[in-house]
This record gives C-alpha cells, structure tokens and sequence, in this order.
C-alpha cells in the first residue's frame, strides 16, 4: 500500500500509530486473557506469558520495537485519545487479573499493581530491546524460563 493510499483509512500519521499500537497490544492482550483463562497456577501463567511474549518478539520483532521506540519515547503524539492506558487498556486489564488472581491464591504477595506491572514489563521490554539491539549470546527463547523464574520469585507470595 502507498503512503498516501493510507489516508483513505487514517486521519493522519498520529492516527495510524493509534491503531498500530492497539493492535499490537491487543494480541498480547488475547494471548494473556487466554492464559488467564486456563486452570493452572498462576506461576505457570507466568511462565506462559513470558514464553508467547517473547515468541513475539521474535516472530514480529517490529511490533514490540515500534512500541517502545515510538510509543514509549514519543508521548506527545498519543496525548489526545491515547492518555494513561487507553490504547493499551485491553493488555493491562489482563496483567491487573493476572497479578490479582495470583494474590488471591497466595500465590503471588499483595502489592501495588504499578511496581509489579513495571516489573514485568520492565524484564520483558528489555529483553525485547536487547534482542533488537543483537547483543544477546544466545536465542532470544532460550532465556525464556529465567526471565520467568525471576518474575516469579519478585511476585511470589513468602509464607
């Protein structure tokens, strides 16, 4: 499709990035909302999110990329319909019932859901980044199970 073809469907450039980023988020948001849905423990769905999030990454590096390279560091272009999470509501919805089922198993300790979200995401975005960057020594997947397991331990409930 050509650029100018675009702005048949978008407004504008601002718009696109809008609908860029939430149709990105939103297919991590049905992959969590699928795990979500299954009967196991709340470290699996851990390991499972981390796995199909990462599996992203890899099969659409661009994606995750255009997130935080233009979401993350260009703020000003989402200020109007795109303010706190609105286009990345559905994702952080999951994440929120994600943390919270955990806790009410006694799975994970009772915490505020910002520095447990920018926990998770912070380990994720930057093993996405550095996949970007090829500085890893090895397959983006093959880190996989550790970048769970220290999720896990940061969420995990300390009888």
């Amino acid at each position: 499709m050509s650029v100018g073809n675009m702005y048949n469907y978008f407004s504008s450039k601002e718009e696109l990035a809008k609908f860029a980023i939430k149709y990105s988020t939103n297919i991590l948001a049905e992959e969590l909302k699928e795990i979500n849905n299954l009967d196991i423990s709340s470290k699996e769905k851990i390991y499972l999110f981390v796995e199909k999030y990462l599996e992203n990454v890899q099969k659409s590096p661009e994606v995750i990329e255009y997130f935080l390279r233009v979401y993350l560091s260009n703020r000003e272009v989402f200020k109007q319909g795109c303010e706190g999470f609105l286009c990345v509501g559905e994702f952080v919805t999951e994440v929120m019932i994600l943390l919270e089922e955990g806790a009410s198993k006694k799975e994970f300790r009772e915490q505020e859901f910002f520095p447990a979200f920018a926990m998770i995401m912070g380990s994720l975005g930057g093993f996405a980044f550095l996949s970007g960057e090829n500085v890893l020594d090895k397959e983006l997947l093959f880190y996989s199970d550790s970048v769970s397991e220290n999720i896990y331990r940061a969420l995990k409930y300390d009888n």
